[in-house]
């Protein structure tokens, strides 16, 4: 099965060194809270948008060396339009500042298109409605500029389509293998984690669209859950990870999960992310 896809990275304290245990945040009378607790505070908690902050204290994942969203502002600074694919609630593309004349952003996801009006139209970003598996809704040539930041999908043929000739695709994506141990957890061995979402093959099909790949990098990043109120907040954000999951079908696992952090530390998983930057061909 394809690997699942996460649109946002988690946020919180930096992780522990590998070895080290990382203090629960989620304590009470220095004791990690009753299972029920956590569970029932996090299966209640509000999940639309792409903001991670709940999870502070509680969840943590190092971040890729490139950093994306710092690139990302350079190149808006230096773009005449730009479009952003799937910008999910808003929060990566609000972090630029600095917008080309003609900035736009799409988002297939009516919780986090809602979201995404709010933050970005202040902003001078037009925002539209879009469902990925539909051509873009804008002529050849449009933009010098076309971002995503962990797509569901990639469309190259339309992506294109839609760069001037000269124009850039600059994108993060979550790679092969991402947070299985997570999903692992729950449905048992996924053998064939590693064959999906593979930078070459991202590579591949950009280059078979006309596109030149000009920057492609890989990084593995450790990340930890503290408590199984993470765990249950994380999958009921990314519905990807487990699908299907709710805390009802899979408590006995949680449970299972939440004494093993109880009496070993956080639950370790790793991200897997790439960095890719493809241009169209000048005349």
């Amino acid at each position: 099965m394809p690997m699942p896809v996460g649109r946002r990275p988690l946020r919180g304290r930096r992780p522990a060194a590998p070895g080290q245990r990382s203090a629960p945040a989620d304590l009470q009378n220095g004791a990690m809270r009753s299972f029920d607790e956590l569970v029932t505070e996090a299966d209640h908690a509000p999940v639309e948008g792409w903001d991670f902050s709940w999870l502070d204290g509680r969840a943590t994942e190092e971040r890729p060396p490139w950093g994306y969203a710092r690139a990302l502002a350079r190149r808006l600074a230096e773009a005449g339009a730009s479009l952003d694919l799937q910008t999910g609630g808003g929060e990566v593309l609000a972090e630029a500042g600095t917008y080309p004349p003609l900035a736009v952003a799409t988002e297939g996801w009516r919780p986090n298109l809602v979201v995404a009006a709010a933050r970005l139209r202040p902003l001078g970003v037009a925002v539209l409605g879009h469902d990925e598996a539909a051509p873009l809704p804008f002529a050849d040539a449009s933009f010098d500029l076309v971002s995503s930041r962990h797509p569901v999908s990639t469309d190259w043929a339309e992506i294109a389509r839609v760069l001037v000739p000269g124009g850039r695709y600059f994108s993060q994506q979550i790679g092969p293998a991402s947070m299985v141990e997570l999903s692992e957890a729950f449905l048992g061995p996924l053998p064939d984690a590693d064959r999906w979402r593979r930078p070459e093959d991202a590579r591949a099909a950009a280059e078979r669209c006309g596109l030149e790949v000009v920057d492609l990098r890989s990084a593995r990043l450790r990340a930890e859950f503290s408590d199984v109120g993470a765990i249950v907040y994380v999958l009921r954000k990314c519905v990807w990870w487990v699908p299907g999951f709710t805390v009802e079908r899979y408590r006995d696992t949680l449970r299972r999960l939440h004494q093993q952090m109880v009496d070993d530390g956080p639950f370790v998983a790793h991200s897997s992310r790439f960095l890719v930057e493809a241009r169209r061909p000048p005349r």
